[in-house]
């Protein structure tokens, strides 16, 4: 008996089932990979303090780790960490509790993973502890006085290249950590991230390899120039080996409202602070098209009226008297009235390198060659950089918030403000950064402890290539004071 065909219904009904069931079949793994890769989402904060600590700049969109493999790195690479154990916190890093990232550390879900980088926090906050066991106080927008810079970086290089930063390593690393792994996560998502993080990190590695090789930088300093021109391809084994080390310290962020038409930088080279700003975050890992305009925008008016925190112990009301006015006679002209009023003929304007006499490292390392390539950066943007100049010496800073700024001079070869007040002969030759007890007799932080329950600190040697402390002495820089006025000038800096 010969079967009835369907009707041409039945076989339409059929065919919207089965178009039905491919679409669902394709709609569902497409939806998936879209809502877990595609979203951008930055970790934010209404409050600006936790901003500036934890918010994301735009920077781990290009440069960002996924926060999972970061995380287990000190584990995994264990032999490669300066102090074994120890986690992050053996770079300088400062974690509040119950917080999973340090200070100046953000997230962004981006890609598919949580991803962490560094922002401004990271360069410009440390602590203060009043002695070795005591709590140490937190304070914002003060130079990041413990942060070793480049002993992050190599290890983070180290680790790339070493042979267990891969998936069988790391993902175990994970899942103990995190828990439970998705399939996807397990056996596609981290795997793939782990190789192209290793690329990328053993790519960075050979191209920063000049620099590295140089004294190393040590807490509290970076060598910001030499960087950049790593980004910039320029052929750093070609260069004169005078243009190779310029190692400076972090700046301080307070009342930048004032500094406004002031020459910025070490050297001067800018006087626009919002494009200092946007130089700045390159270093968090930002470029034209990553860079979060409106989170930079609220930190810059947040630091516009920012004010550097109070000395917090006592001081000698009766030296303060006598130094005021012998500060006013060395010092005001080119740091300004005090702490608040930065009044003078030469502050913010660059004393020549002749002058000054301080090491000239960070000055030659910063070239017209480079000012010109920065004139580049943001072309095609209405903010793009114009006001990068070559200069020949370096800035005078105001003072505010002194006492929290130390190691002294712009490379940090001078570990207190009574140090810097002696003829360079008898300033230290040799001292310890990265100690943050501190020194209220000298002004700065205690400098002859090399090393603290296991965590060694930095000996800062000044016979190195950009690490000389000589300069700013001399009868206009009252070097050549009685001891009793060295001590009255030191006593009135604690007010600023």
């Amino acid at each position: 008996m010969r079967m009835k065909s369907p009707s041409p219904a039945v076989w339409k009904r059929r065919f919207l089932i089965l178009l039905i069931i491919v679409v669902i079949a394709v709609a569902l793994p497409v939806i998936y990979l879209a809502a877990r890769f595609l979203p951008d989402r930055p970790v934010t904060y209404d409050k600006i303090e936790e901003h500036f600590k934890y918010g994301s700049t735009g920077g781990e969109r290009e440069s960002g780790f996924p926060y999972w493999i970061w995380r287990v790195l000190p584990k995994v690479c264990a032999e490669h960490m300066p102090q074994p154990g120890a986690g992050y916190e053996a770079f300088g890093m400062t974690y509040e509790p119950g917080k999973e990232l340090p200070i100046g550390m953000s997230m962004r879900r981006n890609m598919g993973l949580d991803r962490v980088f560094l922002n401004c926090a990271v360069c410009h906050q440390s602590t203060v502890r009043d002695k070795s066991d005591a709590p140490a106080r937190i304070y914002l927008g003060m130079p990041a006085a413990k942060l070793n810079l480049m002993a992050f970086e190599k290890f983070m290089f180290d680790c790339a290249a070493d042979e267990k930063f891969r998936a069988e390593y790391i993902v175990p690393s994970i899942r103990a950590e995190k828990g439970r792994l998705s399939f996807i996560d397990r056996n596609v998502v981290y795997p793939v991230a782990i190789a192209l993080m290793r690329e990328r990190l053993l790519m960075l590695k050979s191209r920063f390899a000049v620099p590295l090789k140089g004294p190393e930088w040590g807490p509290g300093r970076v060598d910001t120039f030499n960087s950049a021109k790593v980004l910039f391809n320029f052929p750093l084994d070609k260069l004169p080996p005078e243009e190779l080390f310029g190692a400076a310290d972090f700046p301080s962020l307070w009342n930048q409202r004032p500094r406004r038409g002031m020459q910025l930088h070490w050297d001067g080279n800018n006087t626009m602070v919002e494009e200092r700003n946007k130089s700045a975050a390159f270093g968090t890992g930002t470029t034209p098209p990553t860079i979060d305009t409106k989170a930079i925008g609220r930190l810059e008016d947040w630091m516009l009226d920012l004010k550097a925190p109070a000395y917090p112990y006592s001081v000698n009301k009766d030296l303060v008297a006598r130094g005021a006015p012998l500060y006013k006679r060395y010092c005001a002209s080119c740091h300004g009235a005090n702490g608040q009023e930065f009044s003078g003929d030469k502050v913010g304007k660059v004393t020549p390198i002749d002058v000054i006499g301080t090491d000239r490292g960070r000055l030659d390392s910063y070239t017209y060659d480079l000012a010109v390539n920065q004139s580049t950066l943001y072309a095609g943007y209405p903010w793009r950089f114009q006001h990068f100049r070559k200069t020949f010496g370096y800035a005078n800073m105001p003072l505010d918030g002194i006492w929290l700024r130390a190691p002294y001079l712009h490379n940090g070869s001078v570990p207190t403000l009574r140090d810097l007040l002696e003829p360079s002969w008898r300033r230290p030759k040799v001292f310890y950064r990265g100690y943050d007890v501190y020194d209220q007799a000298k002004v700065g932080f205690v400098s002859s402890v090399a090393e603290e329950k296991g965590r060694k600190h930095f000996r800062y040697d000044t016979n190195l290539p950009s690490n000389g402390n000589g300069g700013h002495e001399g009868p206009a820089y009252g070097t050549q004071l009685p001891n009793a006025d060295k001590e009255a000038i030191v006593e009135y800096l604690k007010t600023f």
